[in-house]
């Protein structure tokens, strides 16, 4: 572990920290909130589109603001362009650091001792075979994998739709650790949430490799018209 460091250390430097829940910060993906609101724009809206059925916590490595190199490396680590080997490598550092260091204080939060399986929120692009996260980090992570499918065609773009995804199997009583590489508005990872907790999963812990800055900054009654959201009594 201590050969990835390095590339760990580039691949943040100059980022801004991820900060605690906290006035302005959203209790749920700890990006920017309104003042008095204790979740962002979209989280408040997939707590009112499936409730008791979201990830108990979700757990941003790092944030990822438009033009970072951490932004480039989640592009290029799923292409076939020059660097992507390089991209890769250091995403998969950065997420064996995280889950080493961090990993007891996230399962704490979700109220679990530890996951005991492991799930990555599938591609809304349709890609054919293993998510290529999963394909990085599988060798490393001793956990069963759980699959999650797409149900049709994704119409809903990054909103959350209860009915986007289904568990093939049953993960009845067990803590999910749900890998996902972005999170910008949080809707892809929510929707899988849901079909895991669907399948009888008792807890689900995200843990997102860059969070996108400049999304969900603004709370419920703001100027911005909501985004589409496939409501579970509709």
């Amino acid at each position: 572990m201590a050969g990835a460091l390095p590339w760990v250390r580039a691949a943040t430097e100059g980022l801004p920290a991820v900060p605690e829940p906290g006035p302005r910060v959203c209790a749920c993906c700890h990006g920017p909130s309104g003042r008095g609101f204790a979740r962002c724009f979209h989280c408040c809206l997939h707590e009112e589109s499936a409730p008791g059925l979201l990830a108990d916590v979700v757990a941003p490595v790092a944030f990822a603001p438009k033009g970072s190199r951490l932004a480039t490396d989640l592009w290029l680590y799923k292409s076939d362009r020059p660097g992507a080997r390089e991209a890769g490598e250091t995403l998969l550092a950065m997420l064996l650091v995280f889950l080493h260091e961090e990993g007891p204080r996230v399962w704490q939060r979700a109220g679990i001792p530890a996951p005991a399986c492991a799930c990555v929120v599938p591609s809304g692009r349709g890609r054919p075979g293993p998510h290529p996260l999963q394909t990085l980090v599988r060798g490393y992570l001793a956990l069963p994998w759980v699959p999650l499918l797409a149900r049709g065609a994704d119409t809903w773009g990054r909103a959350l739709d209860p009915g986007r995804f289904c568990a093939p199997g049953s993960v009845t009583g067990q803590a999910v650790l749900l890998l996902d590489d972005t999170w910008t508005s949080g809707g892809t990872a929510q929707s899988a949430a849901v079909a895991l907790k669907r399948a009888g999963a008792r807890s689900v812990a995200v843990v997102v490799a860059g969070r996108h800055r400049g999304e969900g900054a603004r709370a419920p009654g703001s100027a911005r018209p909501a985004p589409p959201v496939n409501r579970l009594d509709r």
